[in-house]
């Protein structure tokens, strides 16, 4: 039986009956900004969809009732505190960045409006479902300077996951915001699951007749819940994801040697740039370094995906300074023995945690890493000689950090 729809997201963990890891990973170093902080700010536990890779996903009942992280199950569904806890936090932070998230945020007009108004914040972003834009006021969603829209390729398979009439309603409001003005990214932001072409779809929304996503994103629906008995990934991952990328990177490049611009597609962009100047990653999402999460208590923890996960709470606006923030993954207590390590940054902190697959599935997704880093160091030298040509400019891989992509799929 599928689990219900209408249960809170912060409950998954309670149903998974995962083991708690041994090895610590928050490294306790002190933070200090040196680049925008994001936070992820939870307005609501609720959701006006049932996608077949979330909500309408099954789990099975937990193994052991103690064995799971510990979950705050107090917790509330909607956001409950005085938004002057949340100011005055922000204002220890002189270039906070706010990412609405949810649930979906924006069934919460009201807080959008208000903190996009009063909240001492250098920036505004929503990561949404995209069927709710049309409730925002045209000069609050000006505002936003990105608008990260779920949107997994064409409409067949974008209704196939997230129901019927789905892309149509968020083509239709993507270009309502256009048409009143919206200056910002808009950011396409797909989960592949073994019915993604992965090539097909991207192509698909960087050339869309509607509109064109010069920015896209894409998370595998992989390693974060305990569904790997259901599923065909490695097979798919071998046939037609990891040749998929491959074929995409190419393309990726192509596009920069005919149109003398980088596209940001960002599982490529953001590793592309470090590989071109010798930088390391961490946790290429953030979590815990360039990106916390503001729960709906006012309790901070490294990641959305971990609402609830008291066992991984830093803090909480009431007490807690920005600049005392200090939940810094330590990667290397999981992947220590990994060549691409600092490549990769970790993948998912969330799933690092929990182990939702077991080892040799989570090998596959690694691989999946792996294929991604090998296709962009080929391409390196390429990239390296349209520099030298003055086709495009290092400065052309210059991105938003930790704005809600994920990085690698």
């Amino acid at each position: 039986m599928g689990r219900d729809s209408r249960l809170p997201l912060m409950t998954v963990v309670l149903e998974m009956g995962v083991e708690r890891p041994e090895a610590p990973f928050f490294s306790g170093r002190a933070k200090i900004f040196t680049h925008t902080v994001y936070y992820h700010i939870i307005l609501t536990d609720h959701c006006n969809l049932s996608c077949s890779y979330c909500r309408g996903k099954a789990f099975p009942p937990p193994a052991d009732e103690d064995s799971g992280p510990g979950i705050d199950l107090d917790l509330p569904l909607e956001l409950d505190y005085d938004l002057g806890l949340l100011y005055r936090f922000l204002e220890g932070d002189p270039d906070a960045s706010l990412i609405f998230y949810g649930g979906e945020p924006l069934l919460r007009p009201d807080l959008v409006c208000e903190m996009v108004e009063h909240a001492p914040a250098k920036r505004f972003l929503v990561q949404t479902n995209g069927l709710l834009l049309d409730r925002i006021p045209p000069d609050i969603v000006n505002r936003l300077g990105t608008i990260l829209v779920s949107i997994d390729g064409p409409r067949e398979t974008t209704d196939l996951h997230r129901g019927v009439g789905t892309y149509d309603r968020v083509m239709a409001n993507i270009a309502k915001v256009l048409d009143e003005g919206y200056p910002g990214e808009i950011i396409a932001r797909m989960t592949v699951t073994e019915e993604t072409g992965i090539v097909g779809a991207v192509g698909f929304l960087a050339d869309n007749p509607d509109h064109s996503f010069s920015s896209i994103h894409w998370q595998l629906d992989a390693d974060l819940s305990c569904d790997h008995r259901d599923r065909a990934f490695s097979a798919w991952a071998a046939r037609s994801y990891n040749p998929g990328i491959l074929t995409l990177i190419d393309d990726w490049v192509g596009r920069m040697e005919a149109e003398g611009s980088v596209p940001r597609w960002y599982p490529f962009i953001d590793p592309m740039e470090d590989l071109l100047t010798g930088r390391e990653s961490r946790l290429r999402c953030g979590a815990g370094h360039g990106n916390f999460t503001i729960m709906t208590d006012g309790s901070i923890g490294p990641c959305p995906c971990m609402v609830g996960m008291r066992d991984f709470y830093i803090g909480h606006i009431r007490e807690t300074k920005p600049p005392d923030l200090s939940a810094d993954p330590d990667t290397g207590a999981f992947c220590s023995c990994c060549s691409i390590r600092t490549f990769c940054g970790g993948r998912c902190l969330y799933a690092r945690v929990l182990h939702p697959w077991p080892a040799d599935m989570r090998a596959v997704v690694c691989g999946t890493v792996e294929n991604l880093y090998h296709g962009l160091s080929d391409a390196l030298p390429r990239v390296r000689g349209l520099i030298d040509e003055g086709v495009i400019d290092l400065a052309d891989f210059a991105h938003p950090r930790y704005n809600g992509c994920e990085i690698i799929p």
